[in-house]
């Protein structure tokens, strides 16, 4: 669904955008996952065509984003971190203007706003909308003209953990309709929940590429940690997953049935992250 190779872009002489390289596969959800600043709000502008003059090839689609025409974005729907709303309209004549702008079969309006919880709202000016609300509005916007390719910038930033809830299900269920997912963000959780790979990027460069689960598992040894009661108080140990056979103290709770608790610690994706890159996710 989308090739890069040797990708180049810079705001000025210096480039920002260095010689990157990777490819999105269809029915996937890919994340760019950095710190602000990194470059994943620029390649996401680069791979939609809101920014031109890069050097290299960046398909999207079927197309060379460079070349692109007016049929590109009836393939593509993009949600940027802060919505492009109307505020002197009201949800339901944001999404009829908007929908009116492609030639395509649009979804079903008010199925689009039930399902992000606005449907009560629908015929309130989006002026009076909270934060959430426009972020909700946004993105089903992106979603009206059914676009086989999703451009999501930090979806559930400023939302409450129930809505956030609600968006990433929206968004795992367009990856189970076939739908491709590009994702940019900060937020380690939400990569690690839902990407089925994720790119680190620091300073216009990937410095990795690979499953959530493989980069964790590659990068970091899991731990067992147990704890018992000992002279009144509770008392604590840890040990490597594979080296729990070597652990005499945790051999003996178990043979005396002397554990209170024990669970698998691994890394997160933000101490991998750090780990490659020396620099913290958040």
């Amino acid at each position: 669904m989308i090739t890069v190779q040797n990708l180049c872009f810079g705001y000025t002489k210096a480039p920002f955008i260095e010689n990157m390289s990777f490819s999105v596969e269809q029915g996937e959800i890919f994340g760019f996952l950095g710190p602000s600043g990194a470059g994943k709000s620029t390649l996401q502008k680069l791979l939609t065509g809101l920014l031109s003059g890069y050097t290299g090839s960046a398909v999207a689609a079927g197309t060379e984003i460079a070349k692109r025409g007016r049929d590109f974005y009836e393939k593509i729907g993009v949600d940027f971190e802060f919505p492009c709303l109307y505020e002197k309209l009201t949800a339901r004549e944001n999404l009829d203007f908007f929908g009116s702008l492609y030639q395509g079969p649009l979804r079903s309006r008010d199925a689009l706003l039930d399902s992000v919880g606005l449907l009560r709202d629908a015929d309130k000016k989006v002026a009076g909308f909270s934060k959430g609300m426009k972020a909700r509005l946004g993105f089903i916007r992106a979603l009206l003209h059914d676009p086989a390719l999703l451009f999501l910038d930090e979806p559930t930033s400023g939302l409450d953990p129930a809505n956030a809830r609600v968006m990433k299900d929206l968004i795992l269920a367009e990856r189970d309709a076939g739908k491709t997912v590009v994702l940019t963000t900060h937020n380690m959780a939400d990569a690690a929940e839902l990407c089925d790979r994720v790119a680190f990027i620091v300073d216009g460069t990937i410095r990795a590429l690979d499953t959530p689960h493989n980069l964790v598992m590659r990068r970091g040894a899991a731990r067992l940690v147990y704890t018992w009661l000992e002279n009144g108080g509770e008392r604590s140990a840890a040990c490597p997953l594979d080296g729990t056979g070597d652990d005499a103290v945790l051999s003996a709770l178990v043979a005396e049935g002397g554990l209170r608790t024990i669970h698998s610690q691994e890394p997160t994706l933000n101490d991998v992250f750090l780990e490659i890159t020396g620099r913290a996710l958040q």
